[in-house]
């Protein structure tokens, strides 16, 4: 089943985090299909969350892709060359998003080794961010769509992931946010996915 609007607009983005965990999202771009099982994600929240003040005042113009209702792609370029997967949550006014850091490859997998410039199905062809935006294609182009798709959607397989399963840690690359935002245990993982990106501790 495809994720509808109203599962992102709930108001609790740590929340949507952890319930992104054991679903699916999907590309299909140039009639291929591609996606798997979301293993790994961050939440970022507009109050009480520098990292992402600072990304709204550093990045203001194309922040604006924050500013849609929960149900949106926020897709952004980092370093130059890696694009970081946003979902949008909340409100447009209340600009909290979650960030998907690693996924499964379950779907498409031939497709995803050449964009990759991969010959074998390892770790790296999606354990982390900037590699599973490639994989299925996205760009910053992009930013904007909704999320039922097609190009993007995501959907729920009726698969749950317990509580037990779930490890909660401190986000990856926020030093320059303070400690007290780079020490907030918002990034999600199921523990036993080897899936889940070299970041993960």
């Amino acid at each position: 089943m495809v994720l509808k609007a109203a599962f992102y607009q709930q108001p609790d983005v740590l929340e949507i985090a952890r319930e992104l965990l054991g679903k699916y999202v999907f590309t299909q771009l140039d009639g291929q299909l591609t996606g798997g099982r979301i293993v790994e994600t961050e939440a970022y929240r507009h109050f009480g969350d520098a990292s992402l003040a600072l990304h709204l005042q550093r990045k203001a113009v194309q922040a604006r892709g924050l500013h849609l209702p929960g149900g949106h792609a926020y897709l952004y370029a980092v370093y130059g060359r890696h694009t970081l997967l946003n979902l949008t949550t909340n409100t447009a006014d209340r600009p909290d998003a979650v960030l998907i850091r690693a996924i499964e490859p379950t779907d498409g997998i031939e497709v995803m080794l050449q964009r990759r410039g991969l010959t074998a199905v390892a770790r790296n062809l999606t354990a982390g961010p900037g590699l599973l935006t490639q994989a299925l294609g996205l760009s910053p182009a992009l930013t904007g769509l909704g999320l039922q798709g097609p190009p993007l959607w995501l959907e729920d397989r009726g698969e749950s992931v317990f509580a037990q399963q779930v490890k909660a840690s401190p986000r990856v690359g926020l030093a320059y946010a303070g400690p007290e935002a780079s020490q907030l245990p918002w990034r999600f993982r199921i523990a036993d996915s080897r899936w889940t990106s070299p970041a993960a501790k």
